[in-house]
C-alpha cells in the first residue's frame, strides 16, 4: 500500500477546502462592503479614518467621526453670544449663523436653521433608544449634531464639533 500517493491527495483535498472557505470568507466580505457603501453618502472631502485622526484633536474626532458629545453646559459655544458663523470644526465648511443661535435649555449649542440647504443634511438615529436626527456637515460628513425637538418645536443640537 503506498501512502505517499494518498497524503498528496489528502493534502490536495484540504488545500481545496481552505482555498474555497477563503474564496467564500472573502465574497462575503465584499457583499458587506458593496451593502455598506450603498448606504453610505459620500461627500466632497472623503478621508480615513488615520487622516481623520492626524487633522483633528481627540475631542474633535470622537464626535465629529465616532458620535460622541460633551456633557451638558459644558461646551465652549453655549454661553457664546458673538455674532458671527459656526463653522465645521473638520473642514471649516460655515454651517450656522450666529442670528440663528437660541437658548434651548439643553446646555448644548442650538440653531434652527443652517446657513444654507447643502450646509447640512440630515438622518434619522434611533440609538441609545431614542429618537433623534443626527446632523452632519454637508462638505465632509462629520456628526455636527444628535437633534431632538425642544417643548417649541424647533430642533435643540448638541456638539463639540464648531469653531
Amino acid at each position: 500500500m503506498n501512502t505517499i500517493p494518498m497524503r498528496l491527495t489528502n493534502l490536495a483535498c484540504l488545500y481545496l477546502l481552505i482555498v474555497a472557505a477563503c474564496a467564500q470568507r472573502t465574497h462575503e466580505e465584499a457583499m458587506k462592503d458593496n451593502a455598506a457603501k450603498a448606504h453610505s453618502p459620500t461627500y466632497p472631502i472623503m478621508k480615513t479614518n488615520d487622516e481623520w485622526k492626524k487633522q483633528l484633536t481627540e475631542e474633535q474626532y470622537r464626535v465629529l467621526r465616532e458620535k460622541g458629545t460633551e456633557r451638558a453646559f459644558t461646551g465652549e459655544y453655549v454661553d457664546h453670544h458673538a455674532t458671527g458663523a459656526y463653522l465645521c470644526a473638520a473642514c471649516g465648511l460655515e454651517l450656522f449663523g450666529s442670528e440663528t443661535k437660541f437658548e434651548s435649555g439643553t446646555g448644548w449649542p442650538s440653531f434652527y436653521q443652517p446657513v444654507a440647504k447643502s450646509s447640512v443634511s440630515v438622518a434619522a438615529d434611533s440609538s441609545h433608544g431614542m429618537q433623534r436626527d443626527e446632523v452632519v456637515c454637508g462638505r465632509c460628513g462629520g456628526i455636527w449634531a444628535m437633534c431632538s425637538m425642544t417643548a417649541h418645536n424647533r430642533p435643540a443640537c448638541a456638539t463639540a464639533s464648531i469653531v
